[in-house]
């Protein structure tokens, strides 16, 4: 769905948030981008939704290279993008209408927009809330919005730019849940950004960025072991990586889990 080849971006003022960068994202897949600030992680979310235009190499999103605005256009109906805040994503006084903006932009008949708002809202559980003001909802409901915009444009490929920075927990689980949904059942093939480790381990694939480059991929299993160098990186492993670490060094061969259910399976089968 995306592949990049020596991808390189600089800003304005010469310095180079993404350098060199070779990989490539498919098709149905749930990867996750991990970095500490200023990694370039969030300069390359925009280079594959194409608000930013390579400086050097190349970006092919859903068959589409990214060289121009005109291409950038055609990048934005196969890829979309779910940002931090959702107050700056939603634009409309009225839940549905807001659903319905980019739609109506687009030129799409009536009949339309109104199956394909219903159906958008209906995806992410919000069908009850379409004649409500966004002002009025939690924050996991403004990002669920915010994401039934993106979907009623029917894009193959959402990046998700840390939507759930700025959600409490309970808001975190619901975005992250519908989320999961919309790849495991709608095959919507999701970037996911974030700082969030227990997320992160809920992905197929995990990339790591630091100084505009890719400094580990692999496995969330396979680059969570590597305990040492993550920190080294300014980042932490989830809670029972850590723990799985902590009783090794205490003698109990336990595996390296990602989840609190498979923890307790995993002592269950070092105490039988």
């Amino acid at each position: 769905m995306i592949k990049a080849t020596g991808l390189t971006y600089a800003y304005e003022d010469g310095f180079d948030a993404v350098r060199g960068v070779d990989f490539e994202v498919y098709e149905g897949e749930f990867l996750a981008i991990l970095g500490h600030n200023g990694s370039g992680k969030s300069t390359l979310a925009k280079l594959m939704n194409a608000l930013f235009l390579p400086t050097g190499g190349e970006i092919c999103v859903g068959g589409i290279v990214a060289k121009n605005e005109d291409d950038a256009f055609r990048v934005r109906e196969k890829c979309g993008m779910v940002f931090q805040n959702p107050d700056n994503q939603i634009v409309a006084t009225i839940v549905e209408e807001d659903v319905a903006f980019g739609l109506e932009n687009l030129g799409v008949p009536s009949a339309e927009i109104r199956r394909r708002v219903d159906a958008a809202l209906k995806t992410v559980g919000m069908e009850e809330h379409a004649l409500s003001a966004p002002h009025m909802l939690s924050g996991g409901q403004k990002q669920r919005v915010a994401i039934a915009g993106v979907l009623a444009m029917r894009p193959e490929i959402i990046v998700f730019d840390e939507a759930t920075a700025m959600l409490d927990p309970s808001g975190r689980a619901e975005v992250m849940r519908v989320v999961r949904e919309l790849n495991k059942t709608g095959g919507v093939t999701v970037i996911w950004i974030t700082h969030f480790m227990e997320e992160a381990a809920q992905a197929e694939r995990i990339l790591v960025m630091d100084e505009g480059k890719i400094a580990m991929q692999g496995t969330p299993v396979e680059v969570f072991a590597r305990v040492e160098e993550i920190r080294a990186l300014g980042l932490d492993a989830p809670e029972m990586i850590l723990l799985a670490e902590e009783l090794r060094k205490r003698g109990v061969p336990a595996q390296n889990v990602m989840t609190v259910d498979e923890m307790v399976v995993e002592l269950c089968r070092l105490k039988s």
